[in-house]
């Protein structure tokens, strides 16, 4: 199968990426060193995969296992309980980022940072100190490879979490004695150790190469003699290249030894300014990729970049949508499709623990659909973290073994538009004992259940040409026009939008908003679907991959939007150089 691809790792994807380390190394008040900042799957059981030789030659691994068998020896107050379950997670986050604004280089930083999270549960598999609310002590680890000092840093966090843990688990009980009934599902799933030694992971990215081509990117609309004559109407040109890598170590007193690691690297443009009314206008978007060979080439990004102005110059001129609501037809490209199923549905799907006394089985808006139709009964829906490549593509959201060291499962979600599964982690929900592999953390964060690479498949796909016809067909019936979507800039906003006339013609429109579209608006509205998968990477704080095709809805409420409209600059730029 073939399918279109595209970025999901805008500023705001990255900064999550940053945010989460530095929260999870804010406040540390113990002694540990600071310092500056896809493989065969296994079925359950005790496995090794890659050489066993890998575990006993690195320091770091070796370290982690020999304090954790000391803590699981010694590791008790008098009178207190002993810790039933203790985890070691290391993250080794490398990263690189430059920025260029108006043709010229304006940042440039490489980051390492190595951050620990250690997880001490007291009680029982049935019943725990766990809370919900990102349980452990994190601190940061030595940069030097030396084991001692990592045992020394490992050793003060596990007391730290210890002592956390006795408090949460005598107020937990406590909380629980004012509750008629408990859950009967267990607080953590038990399961069997899995080895898994996987390669070291670095980047491999030309610095000095995307450098230029972030320069040159930022200031073709100034440059370029096809977009130069828009250059009065740029505020910012802004081009970015990221990258990231990290090697992630696991153990656990189940007998769970880990080393994996990924690497994530995104090309990114932004350009905008503001309509003649005032309205602030972008166009925003990139490329993202596994392996930084797979990027863009510079032609291709050049492209890009011009192609951005035009559309941003375009939507400058473009009138504003009606000021009348509207109700009907409106054809999504499988890039908004994409957006939508990652705001609307993945979120819902994850299998988190509602708040304690509650009878709920899960969160989300589909809480109590388990077993109940949640999209039309052509669209199903599967997670497959095993799904390494798409198209001759690595994607993002591909692994072998989750967070919590449990084997990655194919999971079927949706099957004809019934909901069948949730996405889980080791904390059970109700009909759901056990994790499904899909229990995932960001650096130095907590693990919970998380999407990975999500396929939205029609039994009775459309061409492109049959859903464009169907979509006229519906303009005609109902006597109005229509629209189509081809990128949304937000969950709820369609960034490029097109009036679609009963004659076929296209005319473009902004300042749109959607209204009431939401999990009612999958389940009920959706008409029809394309043979056009997108491919839409994101480089978050857990990376994932969301593939769905265009998607026609017969009822979608469209109105303008109204956010406040700026005045526009006082004086004209700069003039640029004569050519």
């Amino acid at each position: 199968m073939s399918g279109r691809f595209s970025s999901r790792v805008a500023g705001k994807c990255w900064l999550a990426v940053a945010a989460s380390v530095l929260f999870a190394t804010a406040g540390v008040t113990n002694n540990a060193v600071a310092q500056k900042p896809v493989h065969s799957a296994s079925a359950h059981g005790t496995t090794t995969h890659g050489s066993t030789a890998h575990s006993t030659e690195d320091v770091l691994l070796k370290a982690m296992k020999t304090e954790l068998a000391r803590e699981k020896a010694d590791l008790v107050l008098t009178g207190m309980q002993r810790p039933y379950f203790i985890e070691y997670r290391l993250d080794d986050l490398t990263a690189y980022e430059a920025v260029a604004n108006y043709g010229a280089l304006t940042s440039e930083e490489a980051n390492h940072a190595r951050v620990v999270r250690v997880i001490v549960r007291v009680g029982d598999y049935t019943s725990d100190s766990s809370t919900g609310r990102g349980d452990g002590s994190v601190t940061l680890a030595p940069e030097d490879n030396n084991p001692e000092a990592l045992r020394y840093a490992l050793w003060i966090a596990t007391d730290t979490a210890y002592k956390g843990a006795l408090r949460a688990y005598a107020a937990k009980q406590a909380a629980l004695k004012q509750y008629q009934s408990t859950r009967p599902e267990h607080d953590f799933a038990e399961e069997k150790p899995v080895a898994h030694i996987g390669p070291l992971v670095s980047l491999d990215l030309d610095r000095a190469e995307w450098k230029r081509r972030i320069i040159q990117a930022s200031g073709l609309y100034a440059t370029d003699p096809t977009v130069r004559g828009y250059a009065n109407d740029v505020q910012y040109s802004t081009a970015n290249i990221r990258a990231i890598a990290l090697n992630r170590y696991v153990v656990n007193t189940e007998g769970t030894a880990l080393r994996q690691g990924y690497t994530g690297y995104s090309g990114m443009i932004s350009v905008g300014g503001q309509a003649p009314d005032g309205m602030q206008l972008s166009r925003d978007n990139g490329t993202t990729a596994v392996d930084a060979r797979d990027l863009e080439s510079w032609p291709a990004f050049r492209k890009r970049v011009i192609d951005d102005i035009e559309s941003f110059e375009a939507l400058r001129k473009a009138p504003l949508v009606s000021a009348d609501d509207y109700h009907g037809p409106v054809l999504m490209s499988g890039d908004a499709a994409s957006d939508v199923f990652s705001h609307l549905f993945m979120p819902n799907i994850l299998g988190t623990r509602p708040a304690m006394g509650t009878t709920a089985r899960t969160n989300g808006a589909y809480a109590a659909s388990y077993k109940s139709r949640v999209l039309p009964d052509f669209l199903s829906v599967t997670d497959n973290p095993l799904e390494a490549k798409y198209a001759g593509h690595a994607l993002m959201g591909a692994y072998t073994i989750d967070d919590e060291g449990v084997p990655a499962q194919t999971v079927n979600v949706a099957v004809n538009g019934t909901l069948e599964n949730y996405l889980i982690g080791r904390e059970p929900i109700r009909d759901f004992p056990a994790s499904n592999g899909h229990g995932r953390a960001a650096p130095g964060g907590d693990a919970h259940p998380s999407s990975s690479v999500l396929v939205v498949k029609s039994s009775q796909p459309l061409s492109p040409e049959e859903l464009n016809k169907r979509l006229l067909s519906m303009a005609k019936d109902q006597g109005h026009d229509v629209y189509y979507v081809q990128t949304l800039g937000g969950p709820f906003q369609p960034r490029v939008l097109y009036l679609v006339h009963a004659d076929g013609t296209r005319q473009l429109v902004r300042g749109a908003a959607f209204d009431e579209l939401d999990t009612r608006s999958l389940r009920s509205d959706i008409i029809a679907a394309g043979n056009d998968p997108f491919v839409s990477q994101s480089l978050g704080a857990v990376p994932s991959t969301t593939i769905a095709p265009s998607l026609l809805f017969d009822d979608i409420g469209i109105k303008r939007a109204t956010e406040e409209q700026q005045k526009l600059p006082y004086y004209p730029p700069p003039a640029l150089p004569e050519k």
